[in-house]
């Protein structure tokens, strides 16, 4: 169109210039036709020679078989083997030619610095050789020197040995292997330094997040406390149910201050429950969070007919300092400041590294009501224990009918070769630990474990826990945490469970198989990477998401990552 109007320009307004124009319009036009023609009868006939067979029907067959028939052909190009593997063969041989040409180019810098420095080398020989044969420098066979001479010759040979040092040092690291190997040897220890700094920066920031408390979590727990203030009539107290105290049903233990946390377990265990009118929760949490907690069930009661039983630590009155040694330790100066002093500026490095440790919740009275289970449910029988972070699969109703063998825990053990022995939690070198324990026991996870509280009586298993909790005051035993001392006051009253029943490190783990997943009765989102944190991880989130009440209002108004 471009070319017609300018045609017509360059010709004048008159019938001249505009038929001028018009030529030029229409053999553009005819020399795309004839362009976009060409190139159909040869993409045609390229299709045709590839089934010579098949071209020799096309005249006898309707435009629609034509059609069709082209349409399975290009399907045949783009799916043939043989085509798949040429791609493979030609993409290997591109790859390998690229890199011998990135080291061909290489050796020719190498080749070329070599060159230069040759050059260097022989030009500064050639001016050493130049220079004593210079006129007024032979002194050799001379009678009587000049002084002057002399002097001019010392400042020019000084002039060229200094550059000949300058060039020889520049070139030494080329030739000089000691040179070179102490060069690596310093790149890869600044590596190592910068490596070891940056898993560091690493740790506190995934301990940080970790601990972090995200907003629509914040935000569902005020709307849940302001529900409780603004109507108060709604939430009044209501009379137990005996089903609470009943030892014929199935008893779960959950404590946590994260109420949509605990909600997903209950909601779990309920939906993959085949009577879950059968199923009684007792939910512990802190004072401050009680209330949410309580606001929450009766907002959203569970399926099923399951009874939810929500108490504060402060509940029961039996959990004090001078019985506990978690609450007695907190007390003291040493456990004060080493979680909340300036770890920067008091901290030592070793400390430091550790910083996973320091994280208080380790030392909660939620996290160490574990041990104290026969005690706050004196009527039960049996009771399984789940942590917070973990989803339920399956009916675990079966968990209830595994033989223990006179045991008081039954739990998924974790070790694999000399990996989750006792040695990794426990200090060995200490004399307490090793003349009591084996080092090379199998450890076991908390998380999923059921629990035979008879047994634990007759066992006296809370008085073995507060035994080695007193002596391990200073730390020296084991570090922080509920893990090393169960695996101490549990030590040879574990029975093992198959492995299906409880699958374990969706909070750091990317690997896990999806076939173990899918089989898994309860999978633990145990580690930094919590499924209600920012930094979950991707492939697994669904799992937890998918239990999730969204229909709850409070969930829809906080913008919960759904």
């Amino acid at each position: 169109m471009a070319v017609a109007v300018r045609g017509g320009r360059g010709g004048g307004l008159g019938s001249g210039g505009v038929n001028a124009g018009l030529r030029s319009f229409f053999s553009y036009r005819i020399f795309l036709s004839a362009m976009f023609t060409l190139l159909f009868v040869a993409t045609l006939s390229a299709i045709l020679t590839t089934h010579p067979s098949a071209s020799s029907q096309l005249p006898s067959q309707s435009f629609h078989s034509g059609d069709a028939y082209m349409h399975r052909t290009f399907l045949a190009i783009k799916s043939d083997p043989l085509k798949t593997r040429l791609d493979l063969i030609y993409k290997q041989a591109t790859d390998h030619m690229t890199l011998v040409n990135a080291y061909a180019a290489y050796a020719r810098k190498l080749k070329l610095d070599i060159s230069k420095q040759l050059k260097m080398f022989d030009d500064l020989a050639k001016n050493f050789s130049d220079l004593t044969t210079k006129p007024g420098y032979s002194f050799p066979g001379q009678d009587a020197v000049d002084e002057e001479v002399l002097r001019q010759f010392e400042k020019e040979v000084k002039e060229k040995v200094k550059v000949a040092r300058s060039m020889i040092v520049e070139s030494k690291e080329s030739y000089d292997n000691q040179i070179k190997i102490q060069k690596l040897k310093d790149t890869i220890f600044a590596v190592n330094e910068q490596l070891g700094k940056a898993k560091k920066n690493g740790g506190i920031a995934s301990s940080i997040s970790a601990k972090s408390i995200p907003k629509s979590l914040h935000c569902l727990a005020m709307r849940l406390v302001e529900e409780r203030i603004a109507h108060p009539e709604n939430y009044t107290e209501q009379e137990p149910s005996p089903a609470i105290e009943d030892p014929s049903l199935y008893h779960y233990a959950l404590f946590s201050d994260n109420v949509i946390a605990v909600s997903v377990v209950v909601r779990s265990v309920v939906m993959n429950a085949e009577e879950p009118w059968k199923h009684v929760f007792h939910v512990v949490t802190d004072r401050m969070n009680l209330a949410a907690m309580k606001v929450w069930f009766r907002m959203r009661p569970v399926e099923g007919g399951a009874h939810v039983e929500i108490k504060a630590v402060e509940d029961f009155p039996f959990l004090n300092s001078s019985y506990v040694p978690v609450l007695k330790q907190l007390e003291s100066s040493y456990m004060q400041n080493y979680y909340y002093k300036n770890q920067g500026e008091n901290g030592s490095s070793a400390d430091a590294s550790n910083v996973k440790f320091r994280n208080p919740k380790y030392m909660s009275m939620l996290n160490h009501l574990r041990f104290y289970l026969p005690e706050l449910y004196p009527k039960l029988h049996k009771v399984l224990f789940l942590d917070d972070d973990v989803v339920v699969q399956k009916d675990l109703t079966g968990l209830w009918k595994i033989d223990l063998d006179g045991r008081v825990n039954g739990a998924v053990e974790t070790c694999f070769g000399s990996f989750h022995r006792y040695s990794h939690y426990l200090n060995f070198s200490h004399p307490l630990i090793r003349e009591n324990f084996n080092s090379k026991a199998c450890a076991w996870a908390f998380g999923m474990n059921i629990f035979d509280l008879d047994a634990w009586r007759r066992e006296k298993c809370t008085d073995t826990y507060h035994h080695w909790q007193n002596l391990n005051e200073n730390h020296s035993l084991w570090k922080l945490g509920t893990l090393p001392p169960g695996l101490i006051t549990f030590y040879s009253k574990t029975k093992s469970l198959d492995k299906s029943w409880h699958v374990l490190g969706l909070g750091y783990n990317p690997g896990i198989s999806l076939d173990e997943i899918r089989n898994a009765a309860v999978i633990h989102y145990n580690g930094n990477m919590k499924p209600w944190l920012d930094i979950a991880m991707n492939q697994y989130k669904h799992l937890w998401t998918k239990y999730i009440d969204g229909d709850m209002e409070f969930v829809q108004m906080c913008n919960f990552g759904l």
